[in-house]
């Protein structure tokens, strides 16, 4: 039996923390509108670090999208600073409502962990995908294909997390990281993936089936 888990990020402590001690201190002072505009963002805070529990599937060539949010890119292009070569590249638009955990798509190791400092543009833009700050891990899948899964910081989010190093041998649905405040996660896909995702839909990470890789 599994241990009971708090489904809450354990990097969102500190702002849980500090929000709920700010809105205490302003309760004791008896600042009525200060206290309730606290609590609100409070909630929020709380909100936003969740981590729920997701279920895989069981099929074996599944992968899975590696974040919540809304679909806004599906194109083949030759990546030219990860993989080396022509693949789908699938982005993922995560506002702030969203859970923003990041699971890994496909069992593999971690070839490389790559950051990239840069700029704080829009996560949904061209500019913000090519310019933001970002941290890509590479992953070779048990099947001898590389994946490169690609946080993008976003105009509010200035802090990606990423727990994942060299060496690591990962499993599909596992945590790796997260980025807080809204941003974007890329996915540089073997063209031998069998798409099953589309602009403008919803996912959720580590359940939404986003392809298989036969």
């Amino acid at each position: 039996m599994h241990p009971p888990r708090i489904p809450v990020a354990l990097e969102g402590y500190p702002f849980i923390l500090l929000a709920g001690f700010t809105t205490l201190v302003a309760a004791i002072l008896g600042w009525l509108i200060p206290t309730l505009i606290l609590l609100v963002v409070t909630v929020f805070v709380v909100y936003f670090f969740r981590d729920p529990e997701r279920v895989a599937p069981q099929d074996e060539d599944a992968l899975v999208v590696p974040a919540d949010g809304k679909v806004i890119l599906v194109e083949r292009v030759f990546d030219e600073r990860f993989l080396k070569e022509h693949v789908y590249k699938v982005s993922i638009f995560m506002n702030v409502l969203n859970v923003h955990v990041n699971r890994i798509p496909y069992p593999g190791r971690v070839e490389r962990v790559i950051y990239t400092p840069g700029t704080f543009y829009s996560a949904d833009s061209q500019r913000g995908a090519l310019k933001n700050e970002a941290c890509a891990v590479i992953l070779d899948s048990q099947r001898g294909r590389k994946i490169a899964v690609v946080q993008v910081a976003g105009l509010i989010a200035r802090r990606i997390v990423c727990w994942a190093e060299p060496g690591d041998q990962l499993q599909r649905n596992q945590r790796f990281g997260l980025i807080r405040f809204g941003s974007r996660v890329d996915l540089y896909l073997p063209l031998a993936t069998q798409l099953e995702v589309a602009v403008g839909q919803k996912v959720k990470a580590g359940e939404t089936v986003l392809g298989y890789l036969p």
